[in-house]
Formats: structure tokens, sequence, C-alpha cells
């Protein structure tokens, strides 16, 4: 992952440390579009270049990732979409597929919601995930300038993860297949 990622998921692990009310704020900003809620401006444009617009989509990703650390401050090595899997693998619930297949069909617009709703089942389940991951991930989910076809790399990325994550128990309940 990149060193820019890997420091701001860093700087948001520190915040509770040093502003108390840091991640409160940060959550707030998620009933907002991204990057429109005046008060997370301290905390997260110190890593927005000068040259970077207001709705350029790596900006967007940094207030998105924000506002989803702060609602569930557990950085792990899983993408959401493996720890998403785990999470319907323990309770077996067909609404945690619903909400991720919703996910997936997302558009740029109402990701947030959707990946809020995500984090927050995740929460409840006390499963880390990626944030660097899922900062680069955003940045080109979020960018309209994208050939939909890398935005679908992504998707198709995250669907074979959460997949992956539900197979894996079952494999492990499976007995392996005898060599004849």
């Amino acid at each position: 992952m990149s060193d820019y990622a890997q420091s701001f998921i860093k700087y948001l692990e520190a915040l509770p440390e040093r502003d108390r009310g840091a991640l409160a704020v940060l959550r707030r900003s998620l009933g907002f579009a991204p990057g429109a809620y005046p008060p997370a401006y301290p905390y997260v444009e110190r890593f927005i270049a000068a040259e970077r617009h207001a709705q350029d989509a790596s900006r967007l990703a940094l207030y998105v990732v924000a506002g989803l650390y702060a609602t569930h401050p557990r950085q792990g090595g899983k993408s959401l979409a493996t720890s998403l899997g785990e999470l319907m693998r323990q309770r077996d619930s067909a609404s945690i597929e619903q909400r991720f297949v919703a996910l997936l069909g997302a558009d740029a617009e109402n990701l947030a919601v959707y990946l809020r709703q995500i984090v927050s089942l995740l929460a409840a389940g006390d499963l880390p995930l990626d944030y660097a991951a899922l900062l680069k991930d955003l940045s080109l989910w979020l960018n309209p300038r994208i050939d939909p076809e890398r935005r679908d790399v992504v998707r198709q990325r995250w669907a074979r993860d959460f997949y992956r994550a539900l197979a894996s128990a079952s494999s492990e309940k499976m007995p392996t297949p005898a060599n004849d």
C-alpha cells in the first residue's frame, strides 16, 4: 500500500490521543456529502494537495475513509469484503449479503451511505478492515473520469473477496475429495 495511504491511516489512529473530539467530528461528517462538513477540514485537508479541486476523487475518498474509520477504528489486514464475508459466515444472515450486493451496485453519489452501513455491521461484529486499501479503492470508484472497467475491477475484486471468505468456511467443513 502506498506510503501516502499508510500515513493517513496512522494519522487517524493517533488522533484520539491528541484530540478526543476528532473522531466524533469525523463520524458526524458522514451525514454530509464527502468534504462538505467544515468541522472535518482540519483533520483531512492537510492530506490533500493544493492543486486538487473540491470534487477530486482522492479528496472525497479521504473524507469517506476518515468518517468510516471514526465509526469503527479497527484497522486490520483484511479487505472490507473479506471481513464482511467472515461476518456473514458467523451470523449466517442473508441481509448481510443483500447489503453487500447493494454496495457493489452503488454509484459515487450513494456509495458512502452503503459503506457506512457495512462498516457499522463490521463494528458490531468487531471485525477489522484495511482502511488504506479501502482508500485506494475509493479513489478509483469515486473518480468520474476513470474508465468504468477499472471501477468494475474494484467491484469484482470485492465480490471475489466476499464470496471466497464464505467459501473458505464451506471448504473447512467439507471432506477433501480422495484421489482415485
